[in-house]
């Protein structure tokens, strides 16, 4: 593996930003320093731009195995690099669902032949399939996933002795989807009754609502606290959930923790007029005073990590009907710009946008030797030009689908460069696939 040396770098690391340059060797930082003395098979000249540490997506979906007319694990592991995410964590809504333990296996062999970026998949929970869930590897697995409400895939757990079960013998960290699947089924047939083939996206938001969030967050916060759980709450997307969390203890203290997605904070129950189904997600998109009320959680530790819920569709999937049309969109290659229009509207600091897109999620899910720029680390890193000004198109989108809600979009900000455990994978609009990511490992 070559040696990598970047010089004159602004590097974003641990809430502090400082000039230097940094040294990579076998596909780790080796050293960190001011004018180093060292000479390396490539070197890049970083002046003027910031060296972040790579982004690691806790919440993706890449569809791979069986929807890969969606998306797969190669093409979209390549648009997250593009987009300065380096380590993803996958869900196992696919088909079929990655609820054994070979099944997950046989995601984490496609990883490894196939993802440009580090990864992990997560072991996926049914209403019978608890012995299974109960042999993950917590070192090598990042979590265990659980539908508690349903969504794409089908993988709803609604037993209450099973949901009993999980928390209070799960062997490392339980990610929620939390939707109360009886309140969004009352509200859909209500809605369905009234308005029959005349629902729109526009009515999302009040099928999938407030009351379905926050009565479904609730109650996995109880079942955390009965038992101890290692609970983190998936895509939180509305205000009435937020007195849920703690911010009186440092993060690797906490035992109940929580996630916030780029467009719950980017956009509001309003922009379904413009967007339609392309937005529509679960848990839906809510009104503004929702939105506004995310940001500042975010900044004050009640929500702890940025992530994206990427989840592709074809345009004809997503051109159906609402009633047809499924939910998710993709993200994973604008993340960042999100968060950077944030920073150039004075809204967030750089050093607070790697906290929660970085440091956080390795802080959170234990992540080994990742996730901060020092010596000994993986060397996962993303240099960006804040200023740089591009708009979005799809002769730039990686997406297997091939949209974005963003088309047209300029945004102020672009990832350059993306080194991947030590390997160049991104620079100047060109991947290099000749080696692939690492699979994830955990410290627990």
């Amino acid at each position: 593996m070559q040696t990598i040396l970047i010089r004159n770098a602004r590097i974003v690391n641990r809430g502090t930003i400082t000039e230097g340059d940094l040294f990579i060797r076998a596909g780790r930082i080796e050293r960190i320093g001011s004018s180093l003395n060292a000479v390396a098979d490539m070197e890049l000249d970083a002046a003027g731009k910031f060296l972040i540490p790579g982004i690691i997506d806790d919440q993706v979906h890449f569809r791979e195995p069986g929807l890969t007319h969606k998306a797969t694990i190669a093409t979209e592991s390549c648009a997250a690099v593009a987009g300065g995410v380096t380590s993803f964590m996958e869900m196992p809504n696919v088909n079929p669902p990655s609820v054994t333990q070979g099944l997950l296996e046989e995601k984490y062999q496609i990883g490894a032949r196939t993802s440009l970026a580090n990864y992990s998949f997560y072991m996926g929970t049914t209403n019978d399939n608890l012995d299974e869930v109960l042999r993950t590897d917590p070192r090598r697995v990042c979590g265990i996933k659980v539908f508690m409400g349903s969504s794409t895939g089908n993988m709803l757990v609604d037993a209450p002795n099973v949901l009993e079960r999980i928390f209070a013998e799960a062997p490392m960290l339980v990610a929620t989807h939390c939707e109360d699947e009886a309140t969004v089924r009352h509200n859909l047939q209500h809605f369905k009754n009234r308005y029959g083939d005349r629902l729109t996206a526009a009515y999302h938001p009040r099928i999938r609502n407030v009351e379905a969030c926050l009565l479904s967050s609730s109650f996995a916060v109880g079942l955390a606290r009965k038992y101890n759980t290692r609970l983190h709450i998936l895509h939180i997307s509305t205000k009435n959930e937020l007195d849920l969390f703690d911010n009186s203890v440092p993060l690797a203290q906490k035992r109940i923790t929580s996630e916030v997605c780029v467009h719950h904070l980017r956009f509001q129950s309003g922009d379904y007029a413009r967007y339609g189904n392309q937005i529509k997600c679960n848990p839906a998109i809510k009104s503004r005073a929702h939105r506004e009320a995310l940001l500042p959680a975010l900044l004050d530790d009640r929500l702890d990590v940025v992530a994206t819920d990427h989840a592709p569709h074809t345009w004809e999937e997503k051109s159906q009907p609402y009633l047809q049309a499924p939910s998710g969109l993709p993200l994973v290659q604008h993340s960042l710009n999100v968060m950077l229009e944030f920073y150039h509207a004075g809204k967030i600091s750089l050093e607070k946008i790697v906290e929660k897109m970085c440091h956080a999620p390795a802080v959170a899910f234990q992540v080994r030797e990742r996730g901060f720029i020092e010596e000994g680390y993986w060397a996962d890193l993303a240099l960006v030009d804040v200023d740089y000004r591009w708009t979005v198109a799809k002769e730039n989108l990686f997406y297997k689908c091939g949209w974005s809600p963003f088309e047209g979009k300029t945004f102020r900000g672009k990832v350059l460069t993306t080194i991947v455990s030590g390997h160049l994978a991104w620079r100047d609009g060109k991947f290099d696939d000749s080696k692939m990511g690492e699979r994830l490992l955990f410290d627990r």
